[in-house]
């Protein structure tokens, strides 16, 4: 499964738990942090922990595992490090505070038209 896959699957699994404003951003040509960054919001710490919780769920099962997990007694923000895509779920006011949507803007954003509702 390549990255985009992988960041697709991502942004499903977030959607599936009605995760908000979510966003895949295609970051490989101007970063070698990875090739895809994936941004979402919860509405609470405890949606937040079930959207990086399901993330996780769904892409262990694919077969995928996470290298690396910040923030996970965070109550607004958690990422997950999978190399070639970084999950980022934040609570609306750390979303905003950090602004990754402004930092990664020079990336391609991906059309989830069809793919997460």
């Amino acid at each position: 499964m390549n990255s985009y896959d992988q960041a697709v699957m991502a942004a499903k699994a977030i959607s599936s738990k009605k995760g908000l404003d979510i966003q895949v951003i295609e970051i490989g040509d101007i970063s070698v942090l990875a090739d895809y960054m994936v941004i979402a919001t919860g509405t609470s710490s405890t949606h937040v922990k079930a959207l990086a919780d399901e993330v996780e769920y769904k892409l262990d099962e694919a077969g995928i595992s996470v290298s690396h997990i910040e923030g996970y007694r965070s109550n607004s923000w958690i990422l997950l490090d999978y190399v070639d895509v970084i999950v980022n779920v934040f609570s609306d006011e750390a979303r905003e505070f950090y602004d990754l949507d402004r930092l990664w803007q020079d990336g391609k954003p991906v059309d989830l038209t069809g793919i997460v509702d």
